[in-house]
């Protein structure tokens, strides 16, 4: 059985697309098999792997308009057990096309099933930083959001949007949609980061991962030499924070 999970925060800068394609890379060195999907227009998931989008001939554009399967226009990564369905600039276009058309909330759900439980352990969707039809097809479809969060002053504005969304989409589109919070880019010189968590710790502990992802340089340089944390720099703490939030969602869920 697949578990599809959307990745998304309605801030930008909290380390969505270094998730996405950390954990994903992470739970195939478990040896599962994943499939990224970038969902967002930016393409910063797709340039991650080195990918151009204006060069590739079929992108998740392909799929949204029916010309392609989402399998055809999947492509295979350099890490074993780990694919990823490209996404383009053209998102903005296809968010507009499919927006108030019947049913249009469900059009990933429905590409996805055509493709079967077969093929992945785990779908893990890169979201736009904002709400639009296209966020609403990656709740829709998944059965997890991992809503990233910093702990600075303006968390508890955007964590509101965020679950206020999720809430909505439980209503909505998809009863069965369930959310957890991971602490990203977190300092620990940082007082205010301290006092920040400390209060979230508080009122959400039964929605944050144990794991915390720490601030860490690599993360940062990882996306440009188009490898995840665990190839581009195995050994650092940030490695080794999403190897554990790999274990602790396949432990827990």
């Amino acid at each position: 059985m697949t578990l599809t999970i959307a990745i998304n925060n309605q801030k930008g800068g909290v380390a969505k697309t270094t998730t996405c394609l950390s954990l994903g890379a992470s739970l195939a060195e478990m040896g599962h098999t994943v499939l990224l999907v970038d969902l967002d227009p930016q393409a910063h998931l797709t340039l991650s792997f080195d990918l151009k989008p204006k060069t590739l001939r079929r992108n998740i554009c392909d799929a949204f308009l029916a010309n392609s399967s989402l399998l055809s226009v999947s492509r295979e990564s350099a890490i074993f057990g780990l694919d990823i369905v490209p996404g383009s600039q053209d998102l903005a276009l296809i968010d507009k096309l499919i927006y108030g058309k019947k049913g249009y909330e469900f059009f990933l759900k429905h590409i996805m099933a055509a493709m079967g439980d077969d093929y992945y352990e785990f779908i893990i969707i890169d979201c736009p930083p904002s709400f639009n039809a296209l966020t609403l097809n990656a709740l829709t479809a998944a059965d997890l959001l991992i809503i990233p969060v910093q702990c600075e002053y303006y968390a508890a504005r955007s964590l509101k949007r965020i679950v206020s969304l999720a809430k909505w989409v439980q209503a909505k589109t998809n009863s069965s949609l369930t959310y957890q919070m991971l602490i990203t880019m977190y300092d620990r010189r940082n007082k205010i980061c301290q006092l920040i968590f400390d209060q979230m710790q508080q009122d959400l502990s039964h929605l944050l991962y144990k794991t915390i992802i720490e601030v860490d340089t690599k993360l940062k340089e990882s996306p440009a030499f188009g490898q995840p944390i665990t190839h581009y720099a195995p050994n650092t703490r940030g490695a080794q924070q999403y190897r554990a939030l790999a274990k602790e969602l396949v432990n827990h869920g």
